[in-house]
């Protein structure tokens, strides 16, 4: 295939993580690099900042600003949870796109997210295929809740899961501190996959986490968690607990008395309020002091908590979108491939995105216990890799040192 010129677009969309600016830094940096790119743009709030024509000229910024990404947790073009309508049904939006593509030579555009926003790749991607305009189109993955399909593991994961494990022991040695019982119940993030809320198992594996994990995947009885909780309380003073945030019934009904007809732009509810909601009837039940507690946000932006193999597979994941493009590849979604057996090593590989979008990927129901209450070595065996390393975080006055970004509109036409 011929070298394309042109002009790229980099996006970023979906919930933010504490490491995808590392990924949009991959792509920012090897984009300028590339002769063939001759002008890179930054999306304003993902795909709304290409249909409303705000661009920012990423040629214009700091390097040493740009070089500061990888330590600057969320999305530093901002983001956003736009669903694009089916082009057959309503083609307006990729008509705007189109016309912006031109409008700027746009001949790369690189999306950086998770399923949904892979969802939007694949849409453009074919759109564009559709009509003739020749522009390479990538997926650079990333979500907390890593749930994309074709890859061992995805950007942004290791980091909230190190979080997770960590703020789990600390919260175990404060629960321990008195000689009176306590039941502890931790919400974490996760819908409908538990990668996120199996990571807290990393922490009892430690040593110091949780007697009890709830996940997703296994339906969860309210009578047997009670007598899980109720049973361990008894034997030894305390109980600490997992949960994630979308455990829900056999009916397919959350938990969660916090879900509402509030959704996101994709039509997914609103959860949250779990803990709490555990943590009374818990109460109620055995009489205990109980503590609910919401990670919440805390999982996805902790960055000084990340993992540095997280950043430097974030930073891969948008460098080899870049490269792949520029040799020629299109309509895909960069992902892993790793090896676990002597050492711990991770290869970048292609997957279409018709493939990935919209399918999810869940923890296999062998690596949970048979009571669905925890995680078995398997779980441990894949996650530990993924979290190691410290980051050499800069700072000021003792403080995280973040990018500031000029985010200079690029020239209109």
């Amino acid at each position: 295939m011929s070298q394309l010129r042109g002009s790229c677009i980099i996006g970023q969309s979906g919930g933010p993580t504490a490491v995808i600016n590392a990924s949009a830094q991959g792509v920012i940096q090897t984009a300028l690099k590339a002769e063939c790119i001759t002008r890179v743009l930054g999306a304003a709030h993902g795909i709304k900042g290409v249909l409303e024509d705000k661009l920012y000229d990423m040629g214009q910024e700091d390097p040493a600003e740009l070089d500061l990404l990888q330590y600057t947790p969320s999305s530093a073009l901002g983001s956003c949870r736009y669903k694009l309508a089916d082009p057959e049904v309503d083609d307006t939006d990729y008509k705007r796109i189109l016309e912006i593509f031109q409008k700027y030579d746009v001949r790369y555009f690189f999306y950086n997210g998770g399923n949904d926003s892979m969802d939007t790749c694949n849409k453009i991607s074919k759109y564009m295929q559709k009509v003739g305009y020749d522009c390479r189109i990538m997926g650079v993955p990333k979500t907390i809740d890593n749930d994309l399909f074709g890859t061992d593991h995805c950007p942004g994961y290791a980091s909230a899961a190190k979080y997770i494990a960590t703020s789990c022991m600390e919260v175990w040695q404060d629960a321990h501190v008195y000689d009176t019982g306590m039941v502890t119940i931790i919400e974490i993030m996760g819908r409908h996959a538990g990668w996120l809320a199996g990571a807290a198992a990393l922490a009892t594996w430690a040593g110091y986490g949780p007697d009890l994990v709830y996940l997703p995947e296994v339906d969860f009885d309210m009578d047997r968690f009670l007598a899980d909780v109720k049973d361990i309380y008894d034997r030894t003073g305390k109980c600490m607990v997992a949960v994630s945030e979308g455990i829900h019934y056999a009916d397919g009904t959350f938990v969660s008395e916090a879900k509402t007809s509030a959704t996101d732009g994709f039509g997914h509810a609103q959860l949250g309020g779990l803990a709490v909601m555990l943590a009374d009837i818990v109460k109620q039940r055995t009489g205990a002091k109980v503590r609910g507690i919401e990670l919440s946000l805390l999982q996805r932006c902790g960055a000084h908590l990340a993992s540095q193999t997280d950043i430097s597979e974030a930073y891969l994941a948008g460098q080899t979108a870049v490269e792949a493009a520029v040799d020629g590849t299109t309509d895909k979604m960069v992902a892993f491939q790793c090896s676990r057996e002597g050492g711990y090593i991770c290869t970048p590989k292609l997957i279409g995105l018709t493939e990935v979008a919209n399918v999810e990927k869940k923890v296999p129901r062998e690596w949970i216990n048979a009571a669905g209450n925890g995680v078995e070595q398997p779980f441990i065996d894949y996650a530990l890799p993924l979290i190691q390393g410290e980051p050499d975080l800069p700072r000021e006055h003792s403080l995280p040192r973040f990018a500031k970004l000029k985010k200079v509109l690029a020239a209109q036409g």
